[in-house]
């Protein structure tokens, strides 16, 4: 990669993982926490708390993606920026749960998902996109091990409104990297597609419902997954990250062989629907883990393992993939609509987690998790060969 990509790779990524952290950072303590506000008894309300990032997300990033592609990548990241913050600032101040599920829906309408990606697919060269796309991937999974790791601990220092304020702080500081650390965008290609011939693509569904899948499926375990570790594992909230930090970490060293192969070897769908096997394999595993009486910890360990392992793989694969299937000149829009299927997901995760864990027990959340797996992994099956770093665009359109 030549310095100029590389730089507005790592710049960029360092401005998507941003955002995530908006997300992640409250996943490892809000439903402990939300107990102790008013409005916080109700686990549905919790869900949502935790889901209706997702569902603003959902409503913005097409329209951004689009205003992208015809006013400038920058100049919208940086409107997007100013509405995470300015939602971090209402959830930091917020004394009941309706407050902080209004700060957070604010907070998801900074839609920049899709305006990021574009801009990363623009700067970037083909044979070196899926690196740079990998960069991204990278950013999201160190920052979700690096909240899980670090939210605990704020917890205690800085309480949730302290964790809500910092990454309002931290989205400001991201404003000045946008201005004048990230390179200057290259001219955008007329677009010569219309968001209709986007939404009928058939390669481009695909990785939609999965993005939509994957980040159901995530939001919905940690809705259940920090309790799951005080009753099992018998380890305070305050001290989870003796878990998360050594799985994590150990999940990105066993990630990265599968897709450096796959890459080299032509073997990307195998790889990819394998991470789709093992996610499946999970959702089975934690099912029946939760539904036990007594669990020995080890076995709650390796299925998070196995998780983050499925994860980042999947997380890092498919926006390149979109990148490099969409057609010139309407990456903003078909990344918006990626990013669409990815709020839902998140959304859908928080409040459907919510409200099984409510009426029908945690281990409920993995039988949806399970059986979006099994559609997934049907679908993905029947994809296309994905294509090589080395492989022209036209070639798998």
């Amino acid at each position: 990669m030549t310095r100029t990509e590389l730089r507005a790779s790592t710049s960029l990524a360092s401005i998507f993982a941003l955002r995530m952290l908006g997300l992640f950072l409250i996943l490892p303590v809000f439903a402990v926490h939300a107990k102790t506000l008013p409005g916080g008894e109700s686990a549905t309300l919790v869900g949502l708390a935790m889901g209706i990032y997702g569902l603003t997300q959902s409503f913005g990033q097409i329209p951004f993606g689009i205003a992208s592609d015809k006013y400038g990548r920058k100049r919208i990241i940086v409107i997007g920026l100013i509405l995470f913050a300015l939602g971090s600032f209402i959830a930091a101040a917020a004394d009941n749960i309706i407050w902080v599920i209004i700060g957070r829906a604010v907070q998801g309408a900074g839609a920049i998902s899709a305006a990021v990606t574009a801009f990363i697919a623009d700067s970037t060269r083909e044979e070196h996109r899926t690196k740079a796309m990998a960069m991204v991937g990278a950013s999201i999974g160190l920052t979700f091990a690096a909240s899980l790791v670090l939210s605990p601990l704020l917890y205690k220092w800085v309480g949730m409104g302290g964790i809500f304020a910092l990454t309002g702080i931290l989205s400001v500081l991201a404003i000045l990297v946008v201005i004048y650390v990230v390179p200057a965008a290259p001219s955008l290609p007329p677009a010569q597609v219309s968001i209709r011939e986007i939404l009928a693509h058939g390669e481009l569904m695909r990785l939609n419902f999965g993005v939509f899948a994957l980040h159901l499926t995530q939001m919905a375990m940690f809705v259940v997954v920090p309790s799951a570790l005080i009753r099992f594992v018998q380890l305070p909230l305050a001290e989870h990250w003796k878990i998360y930090l050594p799985v994590v970490i150990a999940s990105f060293v066993l990630m990265l062989p599968p897709i450096f192969i796959g890459e080299k070897r032509g073997k990307s769908k195998q790889v990819f629907v394998a991470a789709i096997a093992l996610l499946l394999l999970v959702q089975v595993g934690m099912w029946l883990a939760l539904s036990q009486t007594q669990l020995h910890a080890v076995w709650l360990i390796a299925l998070l393992l196995a998780f983050f392992v499925a994860f980042n793989i999947l997380e890092a694969s498919q926006p390149s993939l979109v990148s490099r299937i969409a057609p010139p000149g309407s990456k903003g829009a078909a990344l918006g609509v990626y990013n669409t299927l990815q709020a839902l997901g998140l959304f859908c995760g928080g409040a459907l987690g919510g409200w099984l864990t409510q009426h029908a027990g945690g281990a409920s959340v993995f039988v949806l998790g399970s059986a979006l797996c099994v559609v997934w992994l049907i679908i993905a099956a029947n994809m296309k060969n994905l294509p090589r770093r080395s492989q022209v665009q036209a070639a798998v359109v």
